[in-house]
């Protein structure tokens, strides 16, 4: 499902956050667009900043890149990434079910 959220990331050993965005996603994980070059196989720690309509303020999970793509924009040279969730709180898994039902039920 194409949506426009942002996020922070946390690399393992990285003493700061990073920033993205949340470009698609689905029930098993998401498509980010980020200017930071995380090499495939790196394991972060997604922060989702949802809108607080949907009650979503504080998701997060734990995933792994399973693929990278260079993305060239206007505003210079990124990366997007395919993210497969490896560990989810079941409280979080119903929040983004909540969110893409509310979504299906706009017409998004």
């Amino acid at each position: 499902m194409w949506m426009h959220l942002p996020l922070e990331y946390r690399l393992k050993y990285a003493p700061y956050a990073r920033g993205g965005v949340v470009v698609d996603a689905s029930e098993t994980g998401f498509r980010i667009y980020s200017t930071g070059d995380i090499p495939i196989g790196t394991k972060v720690m997604i922060a989702i900043l949802f809108p607080g309509d949907y009650e979503l303020a504080n998701f997060e999970v734990f995933t792994e890149i399973i693929w990278k793509k260079v993305s060239v924009e206007r505003r210079g040279k990124g990366y997007q990434y395919g993210l497969k969730f490896i560990q989810i709180s079941e409280e979080d898994c119903l929040k983004l079910r909540k969110l893409f039902s509310n979504r299906s039920e706009l017409g998004s």
